[in-house]
């Protein structure tokens, strides 16, 4: 029964063999030499007890053995590589890794981040705006924003707030599809997010609307494309509250319909290194506190609408499932 742990440099000579299935790739990432490569890995071999690799003429794989190992090696000098970035340097704080849609993040979260900042000077937030799933900690975040659907949820997810769907064009695109009922959808192009699983049916479910075939469409993969589209007159985005008030506020956008209760609303999903560390209890804190007055200003934006509502700025769930 193995019990020792092979040594560090002979497994980062394997994670790179691997993965390039070549020794001399691997020497040029590490800078070492080809030679040093294969004979590290013979001696790592050895000190297995199996066969990590099978050497033939112009061909380098992997056996069957290595193929099983090579995904614990990657990912546990990956770990050590994300944790040792997040390490305090002398001059700074804690740095704090944040997972959030794009539209989120730009129109929500980093107009706010300036705040923190001027409040936590010493800690740095990095923001990533991919779509793929988070693996806490593997892949190195702290936090994520997330739109969801869920009622129960688990006990590292805090509810933020929710969302109203309103339809919105511009001004001059209004003109052209008014109607006594707000807007004409067959005289309408309409924006479409790809990425969304709550869209236009959604809207015309729970507002009666008959689902007429619109004029034509356009499909975007982010909710800021479709609002800059609706701003640029191209036609009517499905929009979000809480995500385009500079928009409405400024007149670039105007809403053509009644807002109505969407079913999924924005969650924070903490790693579990939260309650150890202040640095990411305070973080926790602020991102809660500005969700707050999201629920606030819900309450009173949307009343009468939001009082129908749970009383906190987002729908029950019996609204939540007619808005479906």
């Amino acid at each position: 029964m193995r019990t020792r742990t092979p040594p560090f440099s002979t497994l980062r000579l394997f994670d790179a063999a691997g993965r390039h299935l070549s020794f001399a790739k691997a020497a040029a990432e590490l800078n070492v030499t080809p030679s040093a490569v294969s004979h590290g890995i013979v001696g790592l071999e050895r000190a297995l007890g199996v066969k990590l690799f099978l050497r033939e003429p112009g061909r380098l794989s992997l056996t069957r053995e290595g193929a099983d190992y090579l995904p614990y090696v990657s990912e546990a000098l990956s770990l050590i590589l994300v944790g040792t970035r997040r390490l305090p340097t002398l001059h700074s704080g804690r740095t704090i890794a944040v997972s959030c849609a794009p539209t989120v993040a730009s129109r929500w979260l980093l107009p706010r981040l300036h705040a923190f900042r001027a409040k936590h000077p010493r800690i740095a937030v990095n923001l990533d705006t991919s779509h793929r799933p988070v693996g806490f900690p593997v892949d190195g975040f702290d936090f994520a924003i997330r739109m969801s659907r869920i009622t129960a949820a688990p006990t590292n997810w805090t509810h933020l707030f929710g969302e109203w769907l309103v339809p919105v064009c511009s001004p001059g695109y209004r003109e052209t599809i008014a109607s006594p009922g707000g807007f004409d959808p067959a005289r309408a192009t309409t924006l479409h997010v790809t990425s969304l699983s709550e869209d236009w049916q959604a809207w015309l479910d729970a507002t009666g609307t008959p689902d007429v075939p619109p004029l034509g469409t356009m499909r975007f993969d982010t909710i800021q494309l479709s609002l800059e589209a609706a701003a640029a007159g191209l036609g009517i985005a499905l929009g979000r509250r809480s995500l385009m008030d500079r928009e409405l506020r400024d007149g670039t956008l105007v809403e053509v319909g009644r807002a109505v209760p969407a079913a999924t609303t924005y969650w924070l999903v903490s790693s579990d290194l939260v309650e150890q560390e202040q640095d990411l209890r305070s973080f926790r804190d602020w991102v809660l506190t500005e969700a707050s007055t999201v629920v606030s200003d819900q309450a009173t934006r949307m009343s009468p609408v939001a009082e129908s509502g749970d009383g906190r700025g987002y729908p029950t769930p019996a609204e939540a499932a007619s808005a479906l």
